[in-house]
């Protein structure tokens, strides 16, 4: 159960702000559906709005990564976070966006391998090998 109000359709019309968010929403995805995850964000305006602008700046924009691999990206960091609702929703838009059982299989693999040599180098507190250290 969401531990704030979820907007309904009535009452985001009713409000210029969260209004003007939904309808950007529905227009830049081409549905009408506009998620739970906004519904409660709408709870405050301008929040509502910087969160919806950066989405869009980030996940949306053209850029180096291209779409699918970024829905990718927000799966695993969202399974290292235990975001369930985040994990369901890019799922969802990464096989909108077309990937495979194949690919999303192999995605789960690594997001398992990762997780697993994370804790284990972190238990052992291995230090970075000089080889890997970025320099910029």
């Amino acid at each position: 159960m969401a531990t704030v109000k979820l907007w309904s359709d009535a009452e985001a019309e009713a409000h210029p702000q969260v209004k003007a968010v939904f309808d950007d929403i529905r227009a830049t995805r081409k549905s009408d559906f506009v998620n739970n995850f906004w519904r409660g964000l709408a709870n405050d305006p301008p929040h509502l709005k910087r969160i919806w602008e950066q989405l869009k700046a980030i996940m949306i924009a053209d850029g180096a990564i291209d779409p699918l691999t970024r829905e990718m990206i927000y799966i695993a960091v969202s399974t290292a976070n235990g975001c369930s609702y985040c994990i369901h929703s890019h799922t969802a838009a990464a096989k909108a966006k077309g990937m495979s059982d194949a690919q999303h299989g192999e995605l789960m693999a690594i997001i398992g391998l990762a997780g697993q040599t994370n804790h284990l180098v972190t238990a052992m507190q291995i230090p970075v090998d000089d080889a890997f250290q970025v320099q910029s």
